[in-house]
């Protein structure tokens, strides 16, 4: 039975807790509770049994009641050292600030109370070393005016904890219905665990002898997740990844589902400035005890496209060093803006694109359509494009109404072979995709259109006919990106074009051109086509007006870094106020810059398809077999 049980998810999940503990003949506990955030509201809901009787009512209520839906999940089971057996010794403990509930349990005790501030804010209402720490972090915020984690430095906290845990055992959870911290105790007395929750899955449950927990019973959806535990649950699932064991004292910042960071203990000397009851905080550590773990911090990039790592700029280095801000008495380290990818050198490209169609009969009359002339705009310059048809007939080219070079091919010589051979030297100039967002730029979801734009842009901000009830789970998995970056518009587009590359399996072959984007979200495998449907689809849902890019990828001499080689390509751009539309390669986490060739845009495949057709007269069955290759100019 673990003592603290800690859970976020990307979305609201509705699990079921059975506490198998409190049946008849069992050791009863000295209490238990469960707290959570119904519907994704600031607003708390605590259900807690102090001296619970065997077979309770309550517990029969927390295993089938179908209402305890939340991102975030607070339990704990009572040993009870300090105060009586009531509820106001009983955690979770809650308490309101900042416009939010804010919860807390902590497994451990300390060998005395902590001193409170001079001054504090938030005062226990029962006896238990438990709640006054949790009431002493409370007052530290408030007379910070911190209204919420992701407003406080990490560091600082991690310190406070530290300075605590001197105090005795402390093994703590701390959230604000955003963020989950959790801390580890610096002498393992009370270790803590994670696992990562991955789908897709039909039904997840792990349990022990005292507690099942069940993620699943009122029906499974697919979402991320991270559990923490004093005690390894064994899972009946192997989509749950083995629990690994927090090194003490380390800090955990668990948002929407995914490990945004993890700090490691805290020095003597940190922690001693800390010390309960002290009035100043610890501003920054060494940048060396913080690991970026699971899901990245948003906005940052694996790598460029040029298959570069990405670098912070010397302006955001300088924000994470030296900017500090004197509020209440606190020393505020400023939180550093997310790193931008490294400046591409242009390039200068040679397409070669085969693409050869074989019949069983002959096909006596066929209408083709041809989009293979890459785009020339200010950051892509066409410097020659020869294309050629093995089969004469007559043909026009023009521009569709997507802005797309096309031909038009009407062939009534008959064909059993139908070679179409396109060659293009291009120079890509697109080396900087965030140049138009200073450090301190933000941009916040929803967008606001004036309302000839909206007409405009009507075509790319309308979803894919889905039922609505996968519509609606998809918007609430794009809004798990838009609550985790804190509703910045370029963090959020980047963390899902980052999810969608590390949560999803490439894997050819196991879907078509039918498959949709709730089919990809559910399954979590696909092609770069897949990945860029369910990109589009989120970002449409979210207001954001996207648009499908087919084109070409440069993956260089050696293909290692690349998901995608020797094949056209597919990607998203999204129109962001003000900068126009920018590149999003979900396949590979990366924004578009000079390794991608755009060729054709549209609102899904079917407008930027590079050949398709019709055959009136003939034909039968068909072979079709591509080749492209993508090299540098020299």
């Amino acid at each position: 039975m673990p003592n603290l049980l800690a859970m976020s998810f990307e979305g609201e999940l509705s699990p079921s807790f059975d506490l198998r503990c409190l049946q008849r003949g069992r050791a009863i506990p000295d209490g238990w509770g469960l707290g959570y955030y119904p519907g994704g509201e600031p607003s708390a809901s605590v259900l807690k049994e102090p001296a619970p009787a065997p077979g309770s009512v309550r517990t029969q209520l927390v295993r089938a009641w179908d209402h305890a839906a939340s991102s975030v999940f607070l339990f704990q089971v009572r040993a009870a050292r300090w105060g009586s057996r009531s509820d106001a010794n009983t955690q979770p403990f809650c308490r309101s600030w900042g416009g939010r509930d804010w919860m807390f349990v902590h497994a451990g005790s300390l060998e005395q109370r902590p001193a409170p501030g001079e001054s504090p804010l938030f005062q226990p209402v029962g006896s238990t070393d438990s709640e006054a720490v949790f009431c002493e972090l409370l007052s530290r915020m408030a007379e910070g005016w911190w209204r919420q984690l992701s407003e406080l430095d990490y560091h600082t906290l991690r310190d406070w904890l530290a300075a605590f845990n001197e105090l005795g055992v402390l093994t703590c959870a701390l959230t604000d219905g955003n963020d989950l911290v959790i801390y580890a105790d610096r002498r393992s007395a009370v270790p803590v665990f994670l696992c990562e929750i991955r789908p897709p899955y039909e039904r997840v449950v792990l349990g022990d002898d005292d507690l099942e927990l069940d993620l699943t019973r009122r029906g499974a959806k697919s979402r991320k997740g991270i559990v923490a535990a004093t005690n390894p649950l064994d899972p009946e699932s192997e989509i749950v990844t083995s629990w690994r064991e927090l090194a003490p004292g380390t800090l955990v910042i668990v948002r929407q589902g995914a490990i945004v960071a993890e700090f490691g203990p805290a020095t003597a000397a940190s922690a001693g400035e800390a010390a309960p009851g002290g009035a100043e905080a610890i501003g920054a550590a060494p940048a060396s005890d913080v690991a970026q773990v699971g899901a990245p911090t948003p906005g940052t990039m694996s790598e460029t496209p040029a298959g570069n790592p990405a670098e912070t700029t010397a302006e955001t280095a300088a924000v994470a060093g030296a900017a500090r801000a004197r509020v209440g008495g606190t020393r505020m380290v400023a939180k550093p803006s997310p790193p931008r990818p490294r400046t591409a050198p242009p390039r200068r490209l040679e397409v070669r694109h085969s693409t050869i169609y074989r019949y069983e009969q002959a096909v006596e009359r066929s209408i083709h359509l041809l989009r293979l002339q890459p785009i020339h705009d200010r950051l892509q310059r066409l410097v020659s494009h020869q294309l050629s048809v093995s089969v004469d007939g007559t043909w026009r080219d023009y521009d569709d109404v997507f802005g797309n070079r096309a031909r038009r091919l009407l062939l009534e010589t008959p064909f059993t072979e139908l070679a179409i051979e396109s060659h293009a030297l291009v120079v890509t100039i697109d080396t900087d995709p965030l140049e138009f967002r200073p450090i301190h730029a933000r941009t916040t979801i929803p967008l606001n259109w004036m309302p000839w734009q909206r007409h405009m842009l009507a075509p790319y901000l309308l979803p894919p006919e889905l039922p609505e009830s996968q519509l609606v789970e998809l918007h609430e998995y794009a809004m798990s990106f838009v609550q985790r970056n804190g509703y910045d518009l370029i963090d959020s587009l980047l963390d899902m074009n980052q999810s969608l590359y590390k949560d999803y399996e490439y894997k050819q072959g196991t879907t078509t051109l039918a498959t949709t984007p709730f089919d990809t979200y559910a399954n979590r495998y696909g092609v770069c086509q897949d990945f860029t449907n369910l990109f589009l689809c989120l970002a449409r849902l979210l207001g954001i007006p996207a648009r499908y890019v087919c084109g070409y990828l440069y993956t260089g001499p050696k293909a290692e870094n690349r998901a995608m080689a020797e094949a056209t390509h597919a990607w998203a751009q999204v129109y962001l106020p003000e900068a126009g539309w920018k590149g999003f390669d979900p396949t590979n986490g990366v924004l578009t810059q000079t390794d991608h060739v755009r060729v054709a845009v549209g609102r899904n495949y079917l407008d930027a398809t590079p050949t398709s057709g019709t055959i009136y007269v003939g034909g039968g069955g068909e072979t079709l077999s591509v080749s492209v290759t993508v090299e540098e100019d020299s």
